[in-house]
């Protein structure tokens, strides 16, 4: 029903940003909430950010806030997540999710895996010291 297609990975010093973006195919883009998750070498995949379905409610992981935005244009059926600041530990696969539930994300919800429905096939964000 969805497809994303993520793109923006590279490398890049730390100290540095860069935007990553994900497109999403689909006839109710706005109907789904959106996150970015992140998975490096040796660990499970982790929760960065994520944004409610009008983009009004925002949540982040305590590791990024503050360093990282997530927003959405629903008429793009685009989500980005701009990292700035970057750090040797934010080097990691990135992935994008979407997920539709009949409740509202809560932050508890909007950081679990089970809660998206679709997923990205990743980029590489590569943070050198």
């Amino acid at each position: 029903q969805v497809q994303l297609v993520e793109s923006g990975g590279g490398l890049v010093q730390a100290g540095g940003s860069l935007r990553l973006s994900c497109a999403a195919s689909g006839r109710t883009f706005s109907s789904y909430a959106m996150a970015w998750f992140r998975q490096a070498p040796g660990k499970e995949r982790e929760f960065v950010a994520a944004i409610s379905r009008s983009g009004g409610s925002t949540y982040y992981a305590d590791s990024v806030k503050g360093r990282f935005t997530i927003s959405r244009d629903n008429a793009k059926n685009t989500v980005y997540l701009q990292m700035n600041s970057l750090k040797p530990e934010d080097s990691a696969v990135y992935y994008c999710a979407a997920g539709h539930r009949s409740k509202p994300l809560t932050t508890a919800r909007a950081a679990e895996i089970d809660e998206y429905d679709y997923w990205g096939q990743g980029t590489r964000v590569t943070v050198s010291s």
